[in-house]
């Protein structure tokens, strides 16, 4: 229960609060959390208006591709050839265009290569540790391996000609992964332009270089049967993005930030071994030529069944497996209003589908398809296409109709990557000695999550097409919080990573960066640009807007961006617009601070209404002085049973003896009266009704020690056992950021015992201890370790070992004994 208690009067209850968040108040360094976010976002324009939506006059260009490429399996090489048609949509006229030469990351003089730190934080790929502390570093074989391939591969794009459609040469500069083409003429506004480029490069191995494509070998033993997968990304030289807010788009990659690119029509033709199967961005033009009558038949029936039809089944993608040929096929693909173009190979694979039908008429048929080795096994059969489809269902509910005809799940090497209408995804099965296949609780959620985060992505930002080397969080933190969504409604004991506590010890960390800090410096990717902004989204969503106004507001962002390029502003502006809501003060705080939230309550103050009239206010005088712990000295000498001297001679006792200080007399009730006679009715009135409602007054005293300012959600305990829950706005801080106080009226009989901030952890309030009044007993570490689920017991591989046979041991045979 409260204890701590001040009387006032009724009439000085607002000033006793504001005066004491002024006292809190650290004068002279006064931050103003509400200021208007506009001062630093962009301009509105006639490209992107104030309300975050395309202008009238807004334009990208277009880039369509003809490409022709034959994989070469022994080499493990590519050679192609391609046909660029550029749009000029802009208003402005081009003197040369830039292109992405993204294979380029991978050669020893690359940007990327001369520019990774040893050790450190924010390094992708294999792993080494500085010296520190007196340890010595540490060289993985990780990192020597990545070493030697680099060394042992010439590794870059090998640019045979560049050509203009009449087979002249054009002019080109290759400035590290970025290639810039001169032309002959300006291109002006409204035109377009032809040109031709061959080229050709060695693919690296994904294990081996840690990228986002490659091949994947497999030893040539019984159990793994040898040959390659092949999954084909940043293939082809593509062009830069050009943009209203940047003009040319061409930051070197350097491998963390990925790309932004244009829309546009591709035909490509892949010519690759005849008993390979091939998965790939567009619909197939030429079913006839590669797949056999039985495997269009098994196409056709998968578009409507309720469960995975076969194209090619495990026996038969074994079989192929032991093969092998010298003969070739070439599949053809058309892809329309695609921002990229991605692909796969490889003879190991079985292959399976099923329809997804849509209520829209763009695209009321999407073929779901998963493409994956033996070494998949079960787990890809059962989860890979039934992910796809759940992640379609409920990414439409948020934005629009998946737009494509197929959608795709390949495993490979590469852990998790999107491109459109297909993903690279790495979970698989384990080979047990006894033939089987088994896989871990872990490895099962890895496949479910990773899936569904790479199809949304198809979404964003192959749809909303945002500028992933730039700003990472739109696409990865937007994708996270909405694959949160979906994994919650697939099984939400799974830990989706996006709830606000999963952000907290990242939040008041000393290598937190703004969210928008550019991508290739921030310090720990995964927490700033995939969990914070899905957790504040979270936030926005569960605690700040409410469902209804949210998801208004998120539909109506990517049905204005669909096929279009947004910014941050574009996407800050539109919730704000859509859902009604000034939330300029949540995107300052956490978007462009390192801000964290930790909100304290402090003191709870119980006010009496000093109600004027003697037998009300005496009476209570008389009652909390009554209610004084008995002093130690008193209480003893009644234990031994001493008398008081008055009660030992009674005749010496006084008038004061029966009337004590908090008697009332009638000049008391006299100046009541008088005092009631000079009110104003309404005053009376007033005055009366709270008397005899007699309501209990309480000052809650708040500081903000973590400099984020965010609602105070309440829980209020009272003496009869109820609970009741508060939400107070976040624009509470506006005037003082820093402490503020706020009063909270009960009804007579809620008397208040205690207070607890963020009950559910709802805001990402990095310290508990201190969201209690009174203050509670915090378990400590060891206790909290203690509680902590065990990540091994997750791993473990319950498939495999619940087969180990059960046995007895004695002292002889025990100690030797380390089977499972």
């Amino acid at each position: 229960m409260l204890k701590q208690f001040i009387t006032v009067a009724m009439l000085s209850l607002s000033a006793i609060a504001s005066a004491n968040a002024a006292i809190n108040q650290t004068k002279g360094d006064f931050e103003d959390k509400f200021r208007q976010l506009d001062e630093s976002l962009p301009t509105p324009n006639v490209y992107r208006n104030a309300a975050g939506e395309p202008g009238h006059k807004y334009w990208q260009q277009q880039v369509d591709y003809k490409i022709k490429a034959k994989l070469d399996e022994q080499k493990r090489r590519i050679e192609a050839s391609q046909t660029i048609t550029y749009h000029n949509n802009s208003p402005d006229t081009l003197k040369y265009l830039w292109m992405q030469l993204d294979q380029n990351k991978f050669r020893n003089d690359s940007m990327s290569a001369m520019t990774t730190t040893f050790g450190g934080i924010g390094n992708r790929g294999p792993a080494t540790t500085a010296p520190s502390s007196g340890k010595a570093a540490q060289l993985s074989l990780d990192a020597l391996r990545r070493q030697q391939f680099t060394e042992d591969n010439v590794l870059g794009y090998d640019i045979k000609s560049v050509t203009d459609k009449s087979g002249k040469n054009l002019k080109f500069t290759i400035v590290g992964t970025n290639m810039r083409i001169d032309l002959p003429s300006y291109l002006k506004p409204g035109k377009k332009l032809t040109f031709n480029l061959d080229y050709a490069f060695n693919i690296v191995e994904e294990d081996a270089v840690s990228a986002r494509s490659g091949y994947e070998h497999f030893p040539d033993d019984e159990r793994e049967g040898g040959n390659d997968i092949f999954l084909l990304a940043q293939w082809y030289p593509r062009l830069h993005a050009y943009t209203d807010y940047e003009a040319w788009t061409n930051k070197e990659f350097i491998g963390r930030g990925e790309f932004t690119l244009e829309f546009g029509n591709y035909d490509v033709e892949l010519t690759v071994p005849a008993d390979h199967i091939v998965s790939s961005t567009g619909a197939l033009q030429n079913p006839k030529e590669v797949l056999t009558s039985t495997q269009r038949k098994r196409l056709e029936q998968a578009e409507d069944a309720e469960r995975i039809v076969f194209i090619v089944t495990a026996d038969e993608a074994l079989e192929n497996e032991k093969e092998g040929t010298d003969k070739s096929k070439t599949w053809k693909f058309s892809a329309k209003n695609v921002r990229d173009f991605a692909w796969a190979s490889s003879r190991k694979f079985m292959w399976d589908a099923r329809g997804h039908h849509q209520d829209g008429d763009d695209q009321p048929l999407v073929m779901a398809m998963s493409f994956y080795p033996k070494e998949g096994g079960d787990l890809w059969k059962k989860y890979s296409t039934e992910a796809i489809i759940q992640t379609l269902e409920v990414y439409s509910r948020f934005s629009f109709d998946y737009p494509y005809p197929v959608a795709q799940s390949v495993n490979g090497p590469v852990g998790g990557m999107e491109y459109p209408m297909i993903t690279f995804n790495g979970p698989r099965t384990e080979l047990q000695k006894d033939g089987s296949r088994t896989y871990s609780q872990a490895e099962k959620r890895f496949l479910i999550g990773v899936v569904i985060h790479e199809i949304g992505h198809i979404y964003f930002p192959m749809v909303v097409n945002s500028d992933e080397r730039q700003w990472t969080w739109m696409d990865e933190g937007l994708n996270s919080f909405l694959d949160g969504v979906a994994g919650r409604e697939w099984d939400p004991t799974i830990p989706w990573g996006v709830e606000p506590r999963d952000i907290v010890d990242y939040m008041k960390s000393s290598t937190q960066v703004p969210i928008m800090t550019q991508s290739d410096s921030v310090l720990r990717l995964g927490p700033n640009a995939y969990t914070k902004p899905a957790a504040a989204l979270n936030i926005l969503r569960e605690t700040i807007l409410g469902r209804e106004l949210f998801d208004f507001a998120f539909k109506e962002y990517a049905q204005r961006w669909k096929y279009k390029r947004p910014t941050p502003s574009d996407f800050f502006r539109t919730m704000e617009e859509a859902s009604g809501v000034d939330l300029d003060w949540f995107w300052r705080g956490w978007f462009y601070t390192t801000d964290h939230v930790d909100i304290s309550i402090d003191k709870v103050y119980k006010l009496r209404l000093d109600t004027h009239d003697p037998d009300i206010d005496f009476n209570r005088l008389r009652q909390e002085e009554l209610d004084k712990p008995l002093s130690l000295t008193d209480e003893r000498n009644k234990a031994e049973g001493k008398k008081l001297w008055v009660e030992r001679f009674p005749d010496i006792t006084d008038f004061y003896d029966e009337n004590d200080r908090f008697t009332v007399t009638n000049k008391e009730r006299n100046k009541y009266q008088k005092f009631l006679s000079k009110l104003k009715p309404w005053e009376k009135a007033t005055l009366e009704r709270a008397v005899a409602e007699d309501k209990n007054y309480y000052v809650l005293d708040f500081s903000n020690h973590g400099g984020l300012v965010m609602p105070i959600i309440l829980e209020l305990e009272f003496a009869d056992g109820s609970t009741e829950n508060q939400y107070i706005p976040a624009e509470i801080w506006r005037r003082t950021p820093k402490a503020v106080s706020k009063l909270i009226v009960t009804d007579k009989e809620k008397e208040l015992v205690s207070v607890t901030i963020d009950p559910r952890w709802e805001t990402a309030d990095v310290d508990v201890s201190n969201n209690h009044y009174p203050r509670q007993i915090i378990p400590s570490r060891i206790e909290a370790y203690k509680r902590k689920k065990s990540t091994s017991k997750v791993s473990r591989d319950i498939m495999q070992d619940i087969k180990t046979e059960a046995k007895s041991y004695d002292e002889n045979t025990a100690e030797d004994d380390d089977s499972n």
